[in-house]
């Protein structure tokens, strides 16, 4: 038995998997949470069925400044330890599209009372409504003042997370604890977002989803595309395509670039395909109006900006020539909007950023700065693409943390 009390901040999903690791090897483990209840993040992660993992783990879906820290943190931790763990506390596995990976009852509340039944069968002690508000370390021990009073350990996890979803209890507090004891911070921003434009169009374009491509511009200098829904809003932009761009625009904006997206609304159709479609579809006599000959191919809330942004200046479908044809296929496929803004941390899945990982054992998650202090999960400057690698993160850098602490 390992008499030595350790403390853990943060019930979320890194928290709560070293939690059980930790207690069930003999340490004495206080798992400390400031919301009235667990696991906020997972119940409503995947749309509530929660989005558990991913089949495909590899280093390059992850985000860091040190990228070798992600391939020694993951090095022997793929999927099958992770969907290992969860099928030995009895909670079944399946397999969506992109190897995205789901409880089987496919609720999130079944790995929250899982995780929570197997941390207490453990004998964790789990307090919420606890809200630490400062840390110290004298000696061997660490001093925590808590909104339900001092608490002390000899060990202590940060799995605090980071500003993202701060509806439910995401702050940087632990990044503040951190840097008291000495660890850099790399700065960070919301990922997984949606974007802001200020152009008027889009309000009128708002609830239009289209399968396309969106390729994001910053400073004019081409930054990445991704193919996935877009889907036109009040505010700008959403979709899983914006969502997986999304990380690029956020860090780009915060440097002031000037970021355009260029979306592709029928990529299904080379430019050559569809600009045959649009010639063989005109009838040369006909005085249909061109808006509503374009309904034909094209949601009419987008119809006006095509026509403004193409400068075709056709009035029926009788007029038009190669010309003007070649003009709205270029925008169709070329579409401009420009980004001013995300929708903030309250938006935002995830979180660029966090403490240094230079400054962390990425075998045994301890920092190298302060004997006996330990990191998991997004408190960490680490971040993944969306599809359950987040999560993967999470669990594996739990599990370390949980083992050697």
């Amino acid at each position: 038995m390992n008499n030595k009390p350790m403390i853990i901040i943060g019930a979320g999903a890194s928290g709560l998997i070293a939690a059980i690791t930790s207690a069930g090897a003999g340490q004495s483990v206080t798992l400390l949470e400031q919301n009235n209840k667990i696991g906020k993040k997972i119940l409503v992660s995947g749309n509530g069925k929660c989005n558990i993992d991913n089949k495909h783990i590899s280093p390059n879906r992850f985000h860091s400044q040190n990228p070798s820290f992600i391939e020694e943190v993951l090095g022997g931790y793929g999927f099958e330890v992770i969907e290992k763990f969860f099928t030995s506390i009895g909670l079944e596995l399946i397999e969506d599209k992109e190897g995205k990976m789901f409880p089987m009852s496919l609720q999130a509340s079944s790995v929250v009372e899982i995780l929570e039944y197997e941390a207490k069968r453990a004998g964790v002690q789990i307090i919420c409504d606890c809200a630490v508000i400062s840390i110290s370390k004298e000696a061997n021990t660490f001093t925590l003042e808590t909104s339900q009073g001092t608490k002390t350990c000899e060990k202590l996890l940060l799995a605090s997370g980071s500003p993202a979803a701060p509806q439910l209890g995401g702050n940087d507090s632990g990044y503040h604890f951190a840097t008291s004891m000495g660890h850099t911070l790399i700065p960070s921003h919301p990922s997984l977002v949606q974007l802001c434009s200020e152009e008027s169009w889009v309000k009128g374009a708002s609830g239009v989803k289209v399968a396309g491509i969106a390729k994001l511009y910053a400073n004019g200098e081409y930054i990445t595309e991704k193919q996935g829904d877009l889907l036109f809003t009040n505010y700008g932009i959403s979709g899983l395509a914006i969502l997986d761009l999304s990380r690029e625009a956020s860090t780009r904006l915060a440097d002031y670039n000037y970021c355009e997206l260029s979306l592709d609304l029928m990529p299904e159709l080379s430019k050559e395909k569809l600009t045959n479609l649009l010639l063989n579809r005109i009838q040369k006599e006909s005085t249909k109006p061109l808006t509503l000959w374009l309904q034909g191919v094209i949601n009419k809330k987008l119809i006006h900006i095509i026509l403004e942004q193409s400068k075709c200046k056709i009035k029926c479908e009788g007029d038009l020539n190669r010309k003007e044809v070649g003009k709205l296929v270029y925008t169709l496929k070329n579409l401009k909007l420009s980004i001013n803004d995300t929708k903030g941390f309250k938006g935002a899945e995830v979180a660029t950023g966090g403490i240094n990982t230079t400054e962390i054992n990425p075998q045994t998650m301890e920092s190298k700065l302060v004997p006996n202090l330990f990191f998991a999960g997004e408190i960490l400057d680490v971040d993944g693409d969306r599809g359950g690698f987040n999560f993967h993160f999470a669990w594996v850098s739990g599990l370390r943390a949980g083992k050697t602490s």
